[in-house]
């Protein structure tokens, strides 16, 4: 017979879990003794449950295997439901693990319980009490499954007390070798044919071709052809955007130079799209023709309803493609390779600004400048991530973290730290604004506590720079948005980290090498002008890329 708890963490380790985030209360002190037994799993104990949601979210959005985060009952719980959400939507396997009093004899009434399972069900794909230990291997095996299937997301198992302690001979199950279905032959040919009959593609490439071999079937796709294509935020790093034919990130809604590359296509390839993100390109009956790739069916709107869908393995489509197309002289991209050529210059005629407080153009080229090929930004929300998304050039997949869809602020410091674990050879940075870091700054110790080396750039302008800018852009009066802050550099110092305030925008670039060189935790204080914003990402930009 095998404790409860004990055959929790045998599953896991059969899982292959390595890490397990989290703050454990009361109702977890079975399994937190039966994880101080295990030699294969390491608790990393977090100051908010929040951040280890963000951190197991991480964990699986670079590895592709559930990340698991643990926290007790009631507000425990509760306080995993932005990290749910944060996995859910952007498509980060996640399993959380949540205690709970006994469920068959109680004798504290209601304190601190809800119905957490209940709670879970829209912010998962799978959520489930244990009420037998029995039931522990298949509910665990069914958990990680969902979690790491297309799409994957946010699965949830509660572990009640009593549960948790109770003895069983079940055993540990196998984890299943499973591959995808390929996509149906003459939905191929069909894609193949639009292709080689087009005057001039483009592909899109979107959340759902974030995959190791989709990114590199894609690299093939694009040498053979040479056809055009752009990214989507999350979609950013598959394809190096290097090439030739990248014609850039639809960062912003409309109005963009990328947006004069789509409207002058006559079919579109829309690969890995997911509606969780703004759609970069509007349908219409009279419009272009567009072959939607996915895993899934397309969710047909008003505004989306692809001619041609070829639903299966993305890579394996792709493949498939690849290898009958016949790459056709006729095509034409000169439009699309021409407003490419004028969003370069344009960027390049405003990021040489070295004024101070720093420039958000010359921010994002002294940070590309200084991080490494492989090198990996973590992106908080704030108007600082559509500078970084429009021109920061992702050269590898995974190496520009941001969150376009949830769009949650606080996840910038945590998802650092989950890289950093990750790969301790790599050189990460986060970049948060003022108010995304401060949600979730407690983190610092517990960075400094794993010894982690990474830098955290703080863009401090003293407000929520995104909601001003989109209150000065709706007409409002600049009211009710603005705010103090502490001394960065000491609040840093307090835990132990390393603290520099920039004081021009060579002195910032100096912080940026010395902090990728310098091993622990860097706290960079960076104030940022984002006086500009406004003029350039909705007059300036609408108005070139129309004249482009």
């Amino acid at each position: 017979m095998t404790k409860a708890s004990d055959l929790f963490v045998q599953c896991l380790e059969e899982e292959g879990v390595e890490y397990i985030f989290g703050v454990p209360g009361e109702e977890n002190l079975d399994l937190l003794d039966s994880l101080s037994r295990s030699t294969r799993i390491r608790l990393i104990l977090t100051r908010h449950e929040q951040a280890a949601g963000f951190m197991a979210a991480t964990y699986g959005r670079h590895t592709g295997k559930a990340g698991v985060c643990l926290a007790t009952l009631g507000p425990g719980a509760t306080n995993l439901v932005t990290a749910a959400a944060y996995a859910q939507l952007g498509g980060m396997p996640m399993l959380m693990v949540t205690g709970q009093k006994p469920i068959k004899k109680s004798k504290q009434g209601r304190f601190q319980i809800l119905d957490v399972v209940d709670m879970m069900k829209p912010l998962s794909k799978f959520t489930h009490q244990l009420a037998s230990a029995d039931n522990i291997p298949s509910r665990l095996r069914e958990a990680f499954r969902l979690a790491e299937e297309e799409k994957p997301g946010a699965t949830h198992i509660e572990l009640p007390e009593d549960v948790a302690d109770e003895s069983s001979r079940s055993i540990p199950l196998k984890r299943s070798q499973v591959r995808r279905p390929s996509a149906d032959v003459k939905s191929i040919r069909a894609a193949v044919h639009a292709l080689q009959n087009a005057r001039s593609p483009i592909l899109v490439i979107g959340a759902g071709a974030n995959r190791t071999m989709t990114s590199r079937m894609l690299h093939q796709f694009i040498g053979k052809t040479g056809i055009p294509f752009l990214t989507t935020q999350l979609g950013k790093g598959v394809v190096d955007e290097r090439l030739p034919s990248f014609v850039g990130c639809a960062a912003m809604s409309a109005g963009d130079f990328v947006h004069r590359a789509i409207e002058a296509a006559d079919l579109i390839v829309n690969i890995g799209h997911d509606v969780i993100e703004k759609p970069p390109f509007f349908m219409d009956a009279n419009g272009a023709q567009v072959i939607h790739v996915s895993t899934r069916t397309a969710e047909v709107d008003p505004v989306y309803f692809p001619q041609i869908e070829v639903i299966g393995d993305i890579a394996n489509a792709i493949w498939q493609i690849k290898e009958a197309i016949v790459p056709n002289e006729a095509w034409d991209f000169s439009a699309m390779l021409a407003a490419r050529r004028a969003e370069v210059a344009h960027t390049a005629s405003i990021s040489g600004d070295a004024r101070f407080p720093v420039f958000p153009p010359h921010l994002v080229e002294q940070v590309r400048e200084v991080m490494p090929e492989d090198g990996i930004i973590c992106l908080d929300n704030g108007v600082y991530k559509l500078w970084f998304a429009r021109g920061y050039a992702a050269y590898r997949p995974n190496t520009v973290l941001l969150d376009n869809a949830l769009a949650s602020m606080g996840a910038g410091l945590p998802s650092a730290m989950a890289s950093a674990m990750v790969y301790p050879d790599r050189k990460v940075m986060a970049i948060c604004g003022d108010g995304g870091f401060m949600m979730n700054s407690q983190e610092m110790e517990t960075a400094v506590r794993l010894k982690l080396n990474l830098t955290v750039l703080v863009l401090n302008d003293g407000s929520y720079g995104m909601i001003r800018w989109k209150q000065e852009d709706m007409g409002f009066k600049d009211w009710g948005l603005t705010y103090g802050n502490p001394d960065f550099v000491k609040y840093a110092e307090s835990y132990g980290a390393s603290g520099y305030r920039a004081e021009s925008a060579e002195h910032l670039r100096q912080l940026l090498v010395h902090t990728r060189d310098t091993p622990g935790v860097h706290l960079i204080d960076c104030p940022v002008d984002y006086s500009e914003n406004h003029q350039i990402l909705h007059v300036d930009l609408k108005q070139m890329s129309k004249d482009s």
